[in-house]
């Protein structure tokens, strides 16, 4: 059964048991029907669930399996009701929360908690049969440079040639005002690389806003595109500004520093992804967030994947 709730006491008394807490996630991955998630069988009458036992059997493949198989739950040790837990802080902490944090208030290591964090930012990655941004909508695209400053590095460790980035991760935002974030880490700022993301996810004929980089040239052909004068020091020009995807950045950047202090470039992407889930359901009530996250948590993260 489908489980609501509003409050974190109220998650904690929805799932006084374990098996409580097995059978919300059931109610939540199967929502939409059974399926089997080894061989992806979908006749229901094929799917049976073995009496007394929360495993279950598919009658095509043959195989047994449970509801956590497939998901980022598989091979679990900890309980769900100490995932969702952490489903809770994860979602509903404005910026997130760090490993050691969360060991602490769980009572699991940190090694675990670290692991357990990544999964969830896993889950929350954006799936890529979104609509398009724009159409009636404006959308403002723009990028930021994640790092320290080569100043501040050892100088054996300082980069020679840095391709004019300073030695950051780049992370690019597409954010419809009024509507949905897209954002995550890309290679550079040249041309190519910037009108591809653009391309990909924004309805042609849309009305763009960007700063004067040169990257965002010739999107004109495809958009109705405006820029900002950054470099004369202008920011708003009438309706054509960045500053709403300034202001992920702000809230992306008081996230790595305050919270987590330091992310390293591999995992970049990962975090961006969490914060990108967090603000496109920033009206959401805390407990939809939770059960929302549940609905996408398809597809097992091994430690072994994580750190490899």
């Amino acid at each position: 059964m489908l489980q609501t709730f509003k409050t974190f006491p109220e998650m904690l008394r929805a799932f006084p048991t374990e098996q409580s807490a097995i059978d919300h996630l059931t109610a939540v991955r199967w929502a939409n029907g059974k399926f089997c998630p080894l061989c992806g069988n979908a006749d229901e009458k094929r799917i049976g669930t073995l009496a007394g036992t929360n495993t279950h059997k598919c009658y095509v493949c043959r195989k047994r399996f449970s509801i956590k198989v497939g998901t980022i739950f598989q091979d679990t040790k900890l309980p769900l009701r100490t995932w969702y837990a952490a489903i809770w802080l994860i979602t509903n902490h404005p910026k997130g929360i760090a490993s050691t944090t969360l060991a602490t208030d769980l009572g699991i290591t940190q090694k675990s908690a670290w692991h357990v964090l990544h999964r969830l930012r896993h889950a929350s990655r954006t799936p890529s049969f979104n609509a398009p941004l724009g159409g009636d909508a404006p959308v403002e695209a723009d990028e930021t440079f994640v790092g320290g400053l080569e100043k501040n590095k050892h100088a054996d460790k300082r980069l020679k040639n840095n391709g004019g980035t300073g030695g950051k991760t780049i992370v690019m935002g597409l954010l419809e005002r009024g509507g949905e974030l897209r954002a995550g880490v890309i290679d550079n700022v040249q041309a190519g690389s910037l009108q591809d993301v653009v391309r990909h996810h924004v309805e042609p004929g849309s009305t763009l806003y960007t700063d004067d980089a040169y990257g965002y040239r010739g999107l004109a052909k495809d958009f109705d595109h405006h820029t900002v004068q950054h470099k004369a020091k202008r920011y708003v020009d009438g309706e054509a500004h960045t500053q709403s995807i300034e202001g992920v950045w702000a809230l992306l950047k008081r996230q790595i520093i305050g919270i987590h202090h330091w992310v390293s470039p591999k995992h970049l992407d990962a975090y961006v992804s969490e914060m990108t889930f967090r603000y496109n359901r920033r009206e959401m009530p805390k407990g939809e967030r939770v059960n929302d996250l549940l609905s996408q948590v398809e597809g097992p993260l091994p430690y072994k994947v994580l750190i490899a």
